[in-house]
């Protein structure tokens, strides 16, 4: 499987787990278990994988263990990847799906973007920061006090 298609299913399955602790939560499982089943007839039974996931990723999150999230993050993961070698045209259709399940920019802010980030190499411990831009000051004008 090519990198685009790693990081498709990376970028996949961490939008999932994030859709998995908010309220439109319901839309989202049965928008992934189509694309899961995709014309299998099995919807109802990944809708019910995918909803015992969320039961698994709230607790986990409410008990602050980040490691069963990462886990369950992970096996979507791996399941996206799987699919994705196995039909490479799904990828159209997730990229599609990501687009449904990002969050609408505010247009009033001017601006907005989704980010998707994946650590490869194991486990790393530590502080991330990530930034659009940080300090940005702008002087109009000869006054600058």
């Amino acid at each position: 499987m090519d990198a685009e298609l790693t990081a498709l299913a990376a970028a996949g399955a961490t939008a999932l787990v994030q859709q998995m602790v908010t309220e439109s939560w319901a839309q989202a499982r049965d928008r992934v278990a189509r694309f899961f089943a995709r014309g299998s007839g099995e919807e109802d039974a990944l809708a019910g994988e995918l909803e015992e996931a969320r039961i698994e990723v709230v607790a986990a999150r409410g008990a602050e263990d980040e490691a069963t999230a990462a886990d369950v993050q992970a096996e979507w993961r791996s399941r996206l990847r799987r699919r994705l070698a196995a039909d490479p045209e799904a990828a159209a259709e997730l990229r599609a799906l990501l687009d449904e399940l990002a969050p609408d920019p505010d247009p009033s802010a001017g601006r907005g973007s989704v980010t998707y980030n994946t650590v490869h190499g194991g486990v790393h411990y530590g502080t991330t920061i990530q930034s659009g831009s940080i300090g940005t000051q702008h002087i109009h004008g000869s006054d600058n006090r």
